[in-house]
């Protein structure tokens, strides 16, 4: 896995690569609390500090609000935050952008409420609290004893069980009586850990910085407007546009009605982070799957017939396949202009 900007696809991949060492409390090197002084803004609560949470447990998470890796690991965190509250734990969620269109403190605590995070958070736009813990992904967990010591780190989706005997130890550590049975997750559609036995297809970036296996006819024009078309046929992870497009670092931009994106996937859901190219004006697309309608493969964010809306940035659930799960060709289309397309993802 690489630094700065790249999400964890598979956390049992990474377990691997990185070594148990970052995941089991007593064999790595503990490390003082890291300041969080370089956040810009704190929701759902004053600012905190180190000082100030000595004698406290402590759980930092860091996220972003259209990563649905960290939307799957969500549903334990909450869940212990709820649980763990009242004998000694803090739950601290340190919101890091990775695009552009996260960067908004409204924004931020319109998406927290959505998805019921009701613990502190703390915004980090310019990365000073990142830098601080050293971290390199969507999502890490950091557990912090009441002595302002790093204990345990979680990089990716799964160590759930782990982590919460972790944070029941720690706990223990500091004189609460702990209720040693796990804490029950409430897990929403959107937060379905991924079918990984179904699942070939991977994370895919639309914006040019990052952007493989694009398959237009075109080349991708690296500034201004430019009308691509799609080739004959797509190979599996294959994406391409059709209609005039603007492809930036990291979006490609739908200029007039009827711009699509086509992408020949493998797994059980398919997601888009998408946003409105100018804020408060709704675009209206179609989806269709191996050229119909969805109908009972369709996402939470369209119906049946495969209409749906952008309204503000954040990820789409755009297919959820009911049974088996073969190749596909997923393709989007928009009915206004103004549709921005960043970054695919499955489960």
């Amino acid at each position: 896995m690489s630094a700065t900007g790249f999400r964890l696809l598979f956390a049992a991949v990474l377990a691997l690569a990185i070594g148990a060492a970052f995941h089991s409390e007593g064999k790595t090197q503990r490390v003082g609390f890291p300041s969080l002084a370089g956040a810009t803004e704190w929701l759902n609560s004053p600012p905190l500090t180190p000082a100030g949470l000595r004698g406290k447990v402590v759980l930092v998470d860091f996220w972003t609000f259209t990563c649905i890796n960290w939307l799957r690991t969500l549903p334990y965190v909450r869940a212990w935050a709820a649980k763990y509250k009242d004998q000694g734990l803090v739950v601290i969620g340190v919101h890091t952008p990775e695009f552009s269109i996260e960067r908004d403190a409204g924004d931020v605590r319109r998406m927290a409420k959505q998805f019921g995070v009701e613990f502190p958070i703390a915004l980090d736009p310019e990365y000073a609290v990142w830098r601080a813990f050293d971290n390199e992904y969507w999502p890490a967990l950091y557990l912090i004893d009441a002595q302002g010591q790093v204990r345990h780190r979680q990089f990716g989706e799964g160590g759930y069980e782990q982590s919460e005997q972790v944070i029941q130890k720690l706990l223990a550590e500091a004189g609460s009586q702990v209720d040693r049975r796990p804490a029950v997750a409430d897990i929403r559609p959107l937060e379905l850990s991924a079918d990984s036995r179904n699942l070939r297809s991977l994370e895919t970036y639309v914006g040019r910085d990052r952007a493989e296996r694009f398959a237009s006819r075109e080349d991708v024009a690296r500034n201004g407007r430019r009308t691509y078309s799609f080739p004959d046929r797509l190979a599996l992870n294959d994406w391409a546009l059709s209609g005039e497009w603007t492809v930036g670092g990291e979006a490609a931009l739908s200029n007039e009605r009827s711009g699509r994106i086509a992408y020949r996937f493998h797994a059980r859901d398919l997601n888009l982070v998408m946003a409105p190219a100018t804020r408060g004006t709704p675009v209206r697309f179609r989806v269709l799957i191996d050229g119909k309608p969805p109908g009972a493969a369709h996402g939470i964010d369209v119906d049946e017939q495969g209409s749906g809306a952008v309204t503000e940035p954040r990820l789409y659930q755009l297919i959820r396949q009911p049974g088996s799960v073969v190749d596909r060709r997923f393709e989007l289309e928009f009915l206004d202009p103004g549709g921005k397309v960043l970054d695919f993802t499955f489960g």
